[in-house]
């Protein structure tokens, strides 16, 4: 059965540097292309606590004979590298008997530079273990684990029940349940090493000696680097993770949605060396033999950059919303078990303002739900109690404006402020009666100097 038949040699290349390391090979990287001495990729593995390299020749062919296999081997006996070598060959299609023969007898002899033999039936089992599409040359993203997207030590509300604390005039105990969704979003965390050298005739002018590590959104359309933040929380708890079981999160959450990953294994790794040897491109300035100065942009190959690994895991994006009468609050975060990255925080926010942050102050109203700051909350003058400025009803009392959660608390303090005498009724704005005191008694004084008193 011909498989891979549209790939070039160098696509079956890349594609074997992915396949290699999805079945966990380390420093899996592409040797030089310019002049092929009968390696394509280089990688390591990890025996007994021994790091031994691996050689391996990509063959995009119908047929392997001999020969191949014995070059191969002539190469790995001159590859630098301080430690015990292999070899391997791959090929889409077969071996001939005297190639395989061959391979054979450095097991039976116990060659120090055995070669493994990988034909396209290998591939096809290969193809089982990791998705591999053999008819188009793609990996697809496989990935069945995910962050946690609660703490199970605690409950799933527990994040808001956090944020209402900060609350004022709000128990969490009194709180209903928030309706609760969580969206499994796809993402990549990639590492990668960049080495290159920048010579001119004065000498070496630039290295690059890095390596990098990022996380990256891989949902569909372009990859987006993640920030700082939700990087950290993805690393930090890689060790944590769980198989993502719908069913099972279903009985725990009201929604539950698990979103693909956007691209190719093959396509994330091309955009991460794009976008590597985009940020190591750099102009430096240098001397010249002649004491002239001059400039050179120093952007490395993409054969100078190599990725390490490609680790997928779904991010769980938990959205919980809590009804409160007239209102309803929203509080997104990314999840981790007990680790999150807020995205929304909607309990934080006063309804009636711009105010928001729980650097601020916020208190709940009773009368409509409302969570407002400082400034559009008053106490209501018959219950004593908080009562924000968006559902208050007011009235002027004594020159000053006075707040009631409704017409009939209002009816009522219009007779109670009937019956009141004259010196309560001043009370009802204490600044108003404060200054007529004080006006009055100036007066007096005023009186009584004019009248030679005092």
């Amino acid at each position: 059965m011909a498989v891979l038949d549209d790939l070039s040699g160098f696509e079956f290349e890349d594609l074997m540097e992915d396949v290699f390391r999805n079945l966990g090979y380390e420093n899996v990287r592409q040797a030089e292309r310019t002049a092929d001495e009968g390696r394509d990729v280089l990688m390591e593995e990890v025996v007994d606590g021994t790091r031994r390299a691996i050689v391996v020749e990509c063959k995009h062919t119908g047929t392997v004979g001999r020969p191949v296999v014995q070059k191969l081997h002539s190469a790995i006996a001159t590859f630098d590298f301080d430690g015990p070598k292999r070899g391997m060959v791959v090929t889409t299609g077969r071996f001939t008997n005297p190639a395989q023969e061959y391979a054979q007898r450095l097991q039976q002899n116990d060659d120090p530079h055995p070669i493994e033999l990988l034909d396209g039936e290998d591939l096809r089992e290969i193809a089982d273990e990791i998705g591999l599409d053999l008819y188009n040359g793609r990996i697809e993203i496989l990935c069945d684990e995910t962050l946690r997207p609660y703490d199970p030590a605690a409950d799933v509300d527990a994040p808001v029940q956090e944020a209402f604390r900060d609350i004022e005039n709000i128990e969490a105990a009194d709180l209903p349940v928030p309706h609760s969704q969580v969206t499994f979003r796809p993402t990549v965390a990639i590492t990668a090493d960049t080495n290159a050298v920048f010579e001119t005739s004065v000498g070496v002018i630039h290295r690059i000696n890095d390596r990098t590590q990022f996380v990256v959104h891989a949902e569909r359309g372009h990859p987006q680097v993640a920030d700082e933040a939700v990087a950290t929380l993805v690393t930090e708890n890689f060790h944590a993770t769980v198989d993502l079981d719908a069913d099972r999160f279903g009985e725990v959450f009201d929604a539950v949605e698990e979103r693909r990953f956007g691209q190719t294994q093959t396509e994330y790794k091309e955009w991460a060396v794009d976008r590597l040897q985009d940020y190591h491109t750099t102009t430096v300035t240098y001397t010249g033999d002649n004491n002239v100065t001059y400039n050179k942009t120093c952007e490395p190959n993409l054969s100078d950059i190599s990725v390490q690994s490609i680790e997928p895991v779904y991010l769980p994006e938990v959205r919980q919303t809590t009804e409160l009468r007239e209102y309803s609050y929203p509080y997104e975060h990314y999840a981790a078990g007990p680790s999150r990255v807020t995205l929304e925080d909607g309990i934080h926010r006063c309804v009636h303002c711009e105010t928001s942050g729980v650097d601020e102050a916020y208190t709940y109203c009773p009368n409509c739900g409302a969570i407002a700051c400082d400034s559009h909350i008053k106490t209501e003058r018959l219950e004593g109690e908080p009562v924000c400025t968006g559902c208050a009803v007011t009235e002027r009392f004594a020159l000053k404006t006075k707040y009631f959660y409704d017409e009939e608390n209002l009816e009522a303090f219009r007779e109670e402020y009937a019956e009141m005498p004259i010196h309560e009724k001043a009370m009802e704005n204490k600044w108003l009666a404060g200054g007529s005191v004080i006006t009055t008694l100036l007066l007096l004084i005023g009186l009584l100097v004019i009248g030679g008193i005092i």
